[in-house]
């Protein structure tokens, strides 16, 4: 059996979809599912997505993942297709393609299909990362128009750069924008990413594409789900495999990095940089056993991890539950002590970790 275990809440998830619905009542919903559902599991992820409008993954492969796992709904391949031999896989299964250079728009245009794609052109509004420039706009739209193999119906779409920050006025610029160059054109409009749903109902448009927060995690500075009636998904557990006193400054862990100005107790949980959890993680970084919260000491080891227990010995025994975040603590505070972002940690969850789904 292994010890570091992914236990997934899918009632927790369910309940997040229904408050993307709250706070974008009028938008249909394109779950986005990339990266494994940032780490999550892709296929039972999708499953248990039965009230979104559409999946939204990152590349194709993802997406044949999921018509492999028996998901019908609509696909939205994010950074499009790669390859011209690839436009006949979209065309067999049913996967709706992102258009967001020329190149992309000429290998649509000379490919020989039996059917047209359905397409979404996505403008550069303030990224600067994937989509065409705004001076663009139209010639893109009309040859997409004129193409047999793009559907007369095509799909607009941008992406926020600085929504996570309520202050920044570039949100509120990239919105003018796009809808400046759109307005013109009657086609279904997709613009808010999760911390656009949260907090700039201006551009929810016909689509929001939900990622972080389906999973119960905030994507706004300085927040947690909670603060969003979120609940977290992901509860990332393991065990307590030794418990061992140390004197006073005998140096802990790989380099000798840390050590205790007096006696103390030392507890070792079975989980480490392996498993997925951040090297880098500050000493005092917070994990909770039995109720109460212990800091991490000494280099954070490809399996293993030591606390400082203290005073507390009495109430930790081997084998005990330990929580490295979860419900009771969010990942989003282990990731401000570790100088990342709650996303990095939640894609980084290694193969060792098993997965537990429940409701």
């Amino acid at each position: 059996m292994r010890l570091a275990t992914a236990e997934i809440n899918l009632t927790a998830l369910e309940h997040n979809l229904e408050q993307v619905k709250r706070f974008a009542p009028n938008s249909k919903v394109m779950a986005v599912l990339k990266a494994n559902a940032y780490g999550h599991g892709l296929v039972t992820i999708a499953q248990h997505l039965n009230e979104a409008d559409a999946f939204a993954v990152a590349r194709i492969d993802e997406a044949l993942a999921l018509r492999a796992g028996g998901l019908t709904k609509p696909i939205v391949l994010l950074e499009g297709f790669f390859h011209q031999e690839d436009l006949p896989i979209l065309l067999a299964n049913n996967f709706q393609t992102i258009i967001h250079d020329e190149i992309q728009l000429k290998m649509l245009e000379s490919a020989q299909l039996d059917a047209p794609l359905n397409c979404w052109l996505k403008i550069n509004t303030g990224m600067h990362r994937l989509g065409i420039a705004p001076e663009q706009f139209d010639m893109f739209y009309q040859r997409l128009q004129a193409s047999p193999n793009a559907q007369n119906k095509i799909n607009l779409m941008t992406h926020f750069a600085c929504a996570d920050d309520v202050k920044n006025t570039k949100t509120v610029q990239q919105i003018a924008l796009f809808d400046n160059l759109t307005q013109e054109v009657e086609q279904a409009h997709c613009l808010s990413n999760s911390a656009g749903i949260i907090a700039w109902p201006s551009g929810h448009g016909d689509w929001v594409r939900p990622g972080l927060m389906l999973y119960g995690v905030s994507p706004m500075a300085n927040h947690t789900g909670k603060d969003h009636q979120l609940k977290p998904v992901m509860r990332l557990i393991t065990k307590v495999i030794a418990v061992r006193n140390v004197g006073a400054h005998e140096q802990v862990g790989y380099g000798g990095r840390w050590q205790s100005d007096k006696p103390t107790v030392l507890a070792v949980v079975a989980l480490g940089y392996g498993d997925g959890y951040p090297r880098h993680a500050k000493e005092g970084t917070p994990v909770i056993i039995n109720g109460h919260r212990y800091g991490i000491v000494g280099s954070v080891a490809m399996d293993m991890i030591t606390l400082d227990i203290g005073n507390n010995a009495h109430n930790v025994e081997v084998g005990d539950e330990v929580i490295m975040w979860g419900p009771e603590l969010p990942v989003e505070e282990i990731a401000q002590c570790a100088d990342t972002i709650s996303y990095e940690l939640l894609c980084n969850i290694t193969p060792r970790v098993s997965y537990e789904y429940q409701r």
